[in-house]
């Protein structure tokens, strides 16, 4: 057997891993905000200030995030789970109630998020059953003090207190 190949134990090894939650928002042409939740964020590049994420080439977000050529990435705060399944949901309206405000780009930045990065579109390339979209930085700032939403081993979680 051919452990790259199985996609359960892929998944199951590398779930032992803690990621970051981030909400990826843009605006969209017709004035509607859109999202998706990632576990795959990173910074790539200092100069010129880029930073990727990785969408599954079978979401139905992200062609509408794609399409508006920009995107704010929202650190999710260790108190925000609820939130992040609402913008992970297949809801018509996820930012119904939602508490946001627009960067200067225009792009949602979601109220109680730890910290926020506004990117225009900089590059996508397909990688397997993903793309990696990256972003080219144009502001970003600590939105909210507080420690982030983490994902490890299929559950959410928090940062332990240092001793």
């Amino acid at each position: 057997m051919d452990i790259a190949t199985d996609a359960a134990t892929f998944r199951r090894i590398l779930g032992h891993y803690p990621t970051g939650v981030c909400a990826v928002t843009a605006m969209q042409a017709n004035g509607a905000p859109v999202a998706m939740i990632v576990g795959s964020f990173t910074s790539v590049s200092l100069d010129p200030p880029l930073v990727a994420f990785f969408p599954d080439k079978g979401s139905t977000t992200w062609p509408k995030l794609e399409a508006c050529g920009g995107f704010c990435v929202n650190v999710l705060a260790d108190d925000q789970d609820l939130l992040c399944g609402t913008l992970a949901s297949k809801a018509p309206d996820k930012f119904d109630g939602v508490p946001h405000h627009l960067s200067a780009r225009g792009a949602p930045i979601l109220d109680g998020a730890l910290a926020w990065i506004d990117c225009s579109l900089y590059a996508v390339y397909e990688a397997g059953d993903h793309y990696i979209a990256v972003g080219q930085v144009h502001a970003l700032d600590i939105h909210h003090p507080g420690t982030p939403l983490l994902f490890h081993k299929g559950r959410y979680g928090k940062v332990a207190p240092l001793l």
